[in-house]
């Protein structure tokens, strides 16, 4: 049975509104509605004061759609943007920055340097030129998707790379590299990191079974990301991509304190929501002195493969205003496309599975931009640094 517009827009009349009279749609909340493969992505518009209060709404709005029959699925976010993303014709943009160009000579470039300044007081991974640390302010805006892509990026940019899960209590990358089973030991005390497409993996997931929840407190989490980094023999690296777990806790403490790292990639969906939980990643690096590499606005836009027609579901651009509101650089926008989501399920991330296609390219122009950034750093970062203290 397909779904139809008019189904999940008779649902959607059932949710009550903020103000408990109206419904949402005759609010004039809900954004345009995009059906794509049994699954529908809208956003509902609210007052940013009032976004956590909300927070049932948008759950009570999802659960509806989905009791649709012949739905497979609904992605629904929550915005403050002034008009729902898609409803308003998109605004016109500069033209983009030409996309950096894969080098020409097979010669590998020259690998990163973590930025001297940065190394003070730390001790780094022997065998590692660069870490990078790829976070997010909140969970569910395609963080781990973007860093096993970025550092697949990294590598058809010339680079030997690695990728480390650190989120100890969701681990993703197994799942997204299409990795499982135990990885083998060096007489029995430095783990052999898995590998796949080139890349040299390690999570917590390859070590314990995927349906075994992690209850762990803080000095826990700390030892097993301590043990995933340097008990590891990762060998020679020019970068290691670290997938650090949503929010501002435990993880990316010990990172930062512990690891030289070269810089951060914050990963964000445009709605103003997500931003304000972007803007908490950006300010954490910041205060550990950790340069900001730059920022990447993921599920940026939508573009119907029958039609070509764009819509803006969450919004648009916020990422890229918030990176020149703060003096971060903006790497780029990923598309919500489902061959992305695709590949990702089945194990087989874009850039690998369809090198030349679209997307790829998109990942590779922003890996660019992140190496390009690296050494920028490690040109500016003469200077010492105070030590840092946390409180």
């Amino acid at each position: 049975m397909s779904v139809t517009r008019e189904a999940v827009i008779d649902k959607l009349k059932t949710i009550k509104g903020p103000d408990f009279e109206s419904d949402i749609v005759s609010l004039g909340l809900v954004s345009e509605i995009f059906i794509a493969d049994a699954k529908v992505f809208f956003s509902i518009t609210v007052p940013a004061a009032r976004a956590q209060e909300l927070e049932p709404l948008r759950a009570a709005a999802e659960r509806a759609v989905k009791s649709i029959p012949g739905v497979a699925g609904a992605v629904v976010a929550l915005t403050a943007e002034k008009k729902g993303g898609g409803m308003e014709q998109p605004a016109r943009r500069p033209p983009p920055p030409a996309p950096m160009q894969r080098p020409a000579s097979p010669a590998r470039p020259a690998p990163p340097q973590a930025p001297a300044s940065h190394a003070s007081g730390k001790r780094g991974v022997p065998g590692i030129e660069a870490i990078i640390a790829v976070a997010s302010g909140k969970g569910g805006v395609g963080k781990s998707t973007t860093a096993v892509n970025l550092a697949l990026g990294l590598a058809a940019n010339g680079l030997k790379v690695g990728l480390l899960d650190a989120d100890i209590y969701g681990p993703s990358i197994p799942r997204l590299m299409n990795v499982h089973g135990r990885p083998q030991t060096v007489d029995g005390k430095v783990l052999k990191p898995m590998e796949n497409f080139g890349l040299k993996l390690m999570s917590m997931g390859f070590l314990v079974d995927e349906e075994t929840p992690m209850i762990w407190r803080g000095p826990m989490v700390m030892s097993a990301l301590t043990q995933m980094l340097r008990e590891v023999e990762w060998g020679k690296l020019d970068v290691l991509v670290v997938d650090m777990p949503p929010g501002t806790g435990d993880a990316q403490l010990t990172m930062a304190q512990q690891v030289p790292l070269a810089g951060a990639v914050i990963v964000s969906t445009p709605q103003d929501l997500a931003l304000i939980d972007a803007r908490k990643g950006l300010n954490m690096f910041k205060k550990v002195d950790v340069p900001l590499l730059g920022i990447v606005e993921n599920m940026s836009y939508f573009l119907a493969p029958d039609t070509g027609k764009r819509y803006d579901i969450f919004g648009h651009g916020g990422a890229r205003k918030e990176a020149e509101r703060l003096g971060v650089a903006f790497l780029g926008e990923v598309p919500l496309e489902m061959v992305i989501r695709e590949t990702s399920d089945a194990g087989a991330p874009v850039v690998a599975s369809d090198p030349d296609g679209p997307q790829a390219k998109i990942y590779r122009d922003i890996a660019a931009k992140v190496l390009e950034r690296l050494r920028e750093e490690q040109g500016s970062s003469a200077a010492a640094t105070p030590a840092i203290v946390f409180e």
